[in-house]
């Protein structure tokens, strides 16, 4: 039974561990308290701030309404304007005297006091002349509700009426304060409504005001399309939204009594400056989170990085890979393990190579000797003596005017003197298609016009030095296992182009081809490096080439039956290899 160890976890998710614990869970934690803080601050301050507003809208009004009540309060009590108003006049030119020498004073308030757009007086005294500020009371059936209602105060205190037809609010005041009052009479001050819509609208409170009078009416608002029944439904209904806060004040003063003044706000307006500093909190908080966050992570990578590092090495042991790990020896403790893993590694592969050179030294003895032998074997026959001959021979030939022999037996010693005394190991792309062309007018002095042949190269590929005799064998293996079983003409075509860091020589015929088994088998032999009973050339060149490029060389081979064989092989950069 497999016990669990937090010992056992891996290093990477014991980082992680760290990090959600310490950082990421602790300032996510952090910025939510930080946020809901701040809000629930703004919420009281933005409550204490609507709040004032709310009383400064209710203290303009008053102010606004209080000048009228003066102004009528000094004609209430006015003798002078008693008298003028009681008195029945004989004539119009008696009353004209009187207007122009007691009533024209009253002209004066309307300037002096900006809250007061015109003052007008109520009065059943027919010996007056109506006009100038003077209106008659008429009491017939047609006019009765009118004055009934602009009449209708409360003694002694005046009252705010608003005319719905005008949209005026009026302070109206019966004027009755002397013993002898013989006559009806009025005084109706109209306040300036404009003076009245600027305190109401005050830019700082961000709601809707409601003025409600005494008969439960809105005689004003700054939401024109409500209704008091929606305002009663909102005011004194038990299920209200939650989301509204509501200001209520009901006005103490006689002449204002059961006037209310009523504030509507939505919770989204006290939320606004949140929402306004919303980005200055989301850039704390990414401070806050991303700056630890990367240093965390940036540490924990450098650790985990190198430690894994170290690990890849270690597994690549168990397959005799001594690689050393490169990069900077730092001083803390991965690097000093780095250190002393490369210093135990160095030393074994040095144990091994001393075993290895050893043994690779008493084989190289071994082959020496066999080489010594077939150097002896070889020098009893003498390649000049072959050479000499074949060189008679064409001679002869020419003198005998006997040009395309002599061609064959030119390029005959051609391949001879290249296959037996070239001692080099790389040669330029050029010097071995020099071979290639001898072959192919041999087998062409062979075939005749069945084989045809087309070579195709870049101008910069043909000093690139290639393994000596690396293309013939493929060319050699196109003519005589493709074209010449095949009845019909036939074409080998090679084309070498240049490639990034090499290049791509490419043998192709349309010869008789091999079936995908016999393709298959080939190919698997190439990579299983079986013995070279068969496919000699081929596989002599495929062994040739992993030897020198490694694993860096390219070889790929594609045939169809009845269509022919297509060979790509990719040669690096020889100072790469």
């Amino acid at each position: 039974m497999k016990i669990y160890s937090f010992h056992n976890v891996l290093l990477k998710h014991k980082l992680l561990l760290i990090y959600f614990l310490c950082v990421f869970i602790p300032i996510l934690l952090t910025n939510i308290v930080f946020y809901h803080v701040t809000i629930n601050h703004v919420k009281k301050q933005k409550m204490h701030d609507l709040t004032l507003a709310f009383q400064q809208i209710e203290a303009d009004f008053i102010h606004t309404v209080d000048e009228a009540i003066g102004v009528s309060t000094t004609i209430y009590t006015d003798s002078i304007l008693h008298q003028f108003l009681e008195k029945e006049y004989e004539s119009p030119i008696e009353y004209i005297n009187d207007y122009e020498t007691i009533f024209r004073n009253f002209n004066k308030y309307s300037p002096v006091y900006s809250s007061i757009q015109q003052i007008t007086f109520y009065t059943d005294n027919e010996t007056m002349l109506f006009a100038g500020g003077i209106e008659e009371i008429i009491k017939d059936e047609e006019t009765r509700p009118f004055f009934k209602e602009l009449f209708s105060v409360n003694e002694p205190y005046p009252t705010l009426k608003r005319d719905g037809t005008t949209n005026t609010f009026s302070v109206v005041r019966e004027l009755n304060y002397f013993q002898q009052n013989e006559r009806e009479k009025y005084v109706k001050i109209d306040l300036n409504f404009e003076m009245i819509q600027h305190a109401m609208e005050n830019a700082t409170f961000q709601g809707e005001l409601y003025l409600l009078s005494d008969r439960q009416q809105i005689e004003y608002s700054t939401n024109q399309s409500s209704t008091y029944k929606q305002l009663h439904h909102l005011l004194y209904n038990n299920d209200r939204n939650k989301e509204t806060i509501i200001f209520e004040r009901e006005f103490d003063l006689n002449y204002l009594s059961n006037w209310k003044l009523v504030g509507i706000v939505s919770e989204k307006a006290i939320i606004e400056e949140v929402q306004h500093s919303r980005k200055f909190i989301l850039y704390l908080v990414a401070i806050n989170f991303f700056v630890p966050s990367f240093i965390i992570m940036w540490i924990s990578s450098s650790l985990h990085t190198r430690i894994l590092r170290i690990l890849r090495h270690m597994k690549r042991m168990k397959n005799q890979n001594f690689e050393l790990i490169p990069g900077v020896e730092y001083q803390d403790e991965i690097g000093q393990l780095t250190t002393e893993f490369n210093r135990m590694s160095k030393k074994i592969n040095d144990l091994i190579n001393d075993v290895y050179i050893a043994n690779i030294q008493k084989k190289d003895l071994e082959l020496k000797r066999k080489q010594a032998q077939l150097s002896a074997l070889q020098s009893q026959i003498n390649p000049h003596f072959l050479f000499n001959a074949l060189e008679t021979i064409r001679m002869r030939s020419l003198l005998k005017q006997e040009e395309e022999t002599a061609n064959i037996i030119q390029n005959m010693a051609k391949l001879l003197r290249n296959s037996i005394s070239n001692g080099k190991d790389w040669v330029t792309v050029n010097e071995e298609l020099i071979i290639v062309k001898s072959f192919l007018e041999i087998q062409q002095y062979r075939f005749g016009e069945k084989l045809s042949y087309q070579i195709s190269i870049d101008d910069e590929c043909k000093d690139w030095q290639i393994p000596y005799m690396s293309i013939i064998p493929f060319v050699e293996n196109a003519s005589i296992h493709g074209i010449e079983p095949k009845r019909e003409k036939g074409t080998i075509q090679i084309v070498i182009k240049k490639k990034k860091h090499g290049i791509v020589c490419t043998i192709e015929d349309d010869g008789v081809g091999m079936e995908s088994g016999q393709l298959e088998h080939l190919v698997d032999s190439l990579k299983r490096k079986e013995e070279m009973t068969d496919n000699i050339g081929v596989k002599n060149v495929y062994y040739r080439l992993q030897l020198l490029y490694g694993e860096r060389f390219g070889f790929n081979m594609l045939s169809s039956l009845d269509k022919g064989t297509k060979v790509e092989i990719y040669f690096r950069n020889r100072n790469e290899t």
